[in-house]
Order: structure tokens, then C-alpha cells, then sequence
């Protein structure tokens, strides 16, 4: 998977699931992904936050990208978060721990996003020891798509493989099987929960997430999905 920001719940399904989980940093940065943005609720409403980053060159790596010298825009994140889930029932306990990860002094944004990642996990009770940087696989920078999944598998010893249900129509189930390798897609069922008075939105960032709901809670909402 690439490092998103604080990505939606899915995405710690996922990691809680399996026994290795490869985070990229050594693949092109996408401007219009996930990467460094996701949506937060502000006034009962899908709101997109943005980690503003430095000017880099169009195929830069996403261990080369590095964020903006100005901080400005964590005091603006954090207030924004502030004012919005400060009725939330786990509000006290939730905002210090985000506070430390906006506030992390990291300026390479894959190495920020690892750390969010690596705290939420301790949070949550997922081992985060299970996480692999893809560069320190070594696995040849010629290699793309399937080719390069299939190697990191293999590299690993995997016999089996969880990708998100997006990649359906990205890889073939056959051409994994052929190299001893079960593929499966991770299908998130809709995890609802109690927000404000709005009616539910789903597929927010993890901070909606612990911000309403327990540890308790969110751990059966981990293992909410469906394997196809």
C-alpha cells in the first residue's frame, strides 16, 4: 500500500488482518491521490485537509517529497479538528495523540505519514511491527504492477495475498495462483456509527473514527469486511 494520511478505516483492516503489510516509499508520488490529504467532518460535512508540500519534479518518489517550511498550516489543521470534534465523546483523549502527530518536526513526508501511521496503530492495539518499507525489500526498480506485488510476495515467502477491493481490476487472480500466490480482496462492509446529528458519512479519515467510537468498538469494526 502507499502512506496515506491517516487513511479511512479500511485501510486498518487491512493492516490488522495480515501478517506482513508493505508500506511504498519508493514509488512515485501521485499528486491526486490520497497521499497527503483526506476528509475530515466540519459542520456535519465532508471537509478535505491537505499537507501542503515543497515544489518537486513530476516523478519525484514519495520518499522525496518533502513538506512546506511553513507550519502554519498544522495550527490551521489542528484548530480546524479542534473546533469540529470538540464535542466528540473521545475528544480528550484523541486530540493529544493527533496534536503529536501534526505537530511531528519530520519534514519528509513519507516519514511523517509512517509515524501517524505507527501511532494510531499502538492506539488501535495493531502490532505495528508488521510494517515493511518497500525499499528495504531491495526488489528491482524495473519491476511494475503485478510483477512487482508478485516479487515482494515472493521475497517474503507470502503464499497468500490481501489487496484493497480496488485493485479488482488491476490484478488477475490466475497470474497470482500460477506463481503460489492466493490473491483476495479486502471488501470493507458500510461501518456506521453515531457522528454528530448529521445523517452518517462514511469513509472518513481514522480520526472521525476514534474520535467517536472505543477501542473496544473500533476493534470489532476492524474486522468488519468481507474477503473475495
Amino acid at each position: 500500500m502507499q502512506p496515506y494520511f491517516l487513511p479511512y478505516i479500511g485501510y486498518w483492516q487491512l493492516l490488522n488482518t495480515v501478517d506482513k503489510f508493505v508500506i511504498f516509499d519508493d514509488v512515485q508520488f501521485t499528486k491526486k491521490g490520497w497521499i497527503n490529504r483526506n476528509n475530515i467532518l466540519v459542520n456535519s460535512e465532508k471537509f478535505l485537509v491537505t499537507i501542503p508540500l515543497k515544489k518537486y519534479r513530476g516523478k519525484s518518489k514519495i520518499c522525496d517529497i518533502k513538506l512546506v517550511e511553513d507550519i502554519r498550516w498544522k495550527t490551521k489543521l489542528l484548530k480546524t479538528i479542534k473546533i469540529s470534534y470538540s464535542r466528540a465523546p473521545f475528544f480528550k483523549k484523541i486530540f493529544p495523540l493527533i496534536k503529536k502527530i501534526i505537530e511531528s518536526d519530520d519534514e519528509n513526508l513519507f516519514s511523517f505519514i509512517n509515524f501517524s501511521i505507527d501511532l494510531i496503530s499502538q492506539y488501535l492495539g495493531i502490532d505495528s511491527s508488521k510494517l515493511i518499507i518497500s525499499s528495504s525489500l531491495k526488489i528491482s526498480k524495473n519491476l511494475k504492477g503485478e510483477e512487482r506485488i508478485i516479487s515482494i510476495c515472493k521475497k517474503l515467502k507470502a503464499n497468500s495475498y490481501y489487496n484493497p477491493i480496488g485493485g479488482l481490476d488491476l490484478y488477475d487472480k490466475k497470474t497470482f495462483r500460477t506463481n503460489g500466490i492466493e490473491l483476495s480482496f479486502l471488501r470493507p462492509n458500510v461501518v456506521r456509527y453515531k457522528q454528530k446529528d448529521n445523517n452518517f458519512i462514511s469513509n472518513l479519515s481514522i480520526i472521525d473514527v476514534i474520535m467517536f467510537n472505543s477501542v473496544p468498538r473500533i476493534k470489532n469494526m476492524l474486522n468488519d469486511y468481507q474477503l473475495v
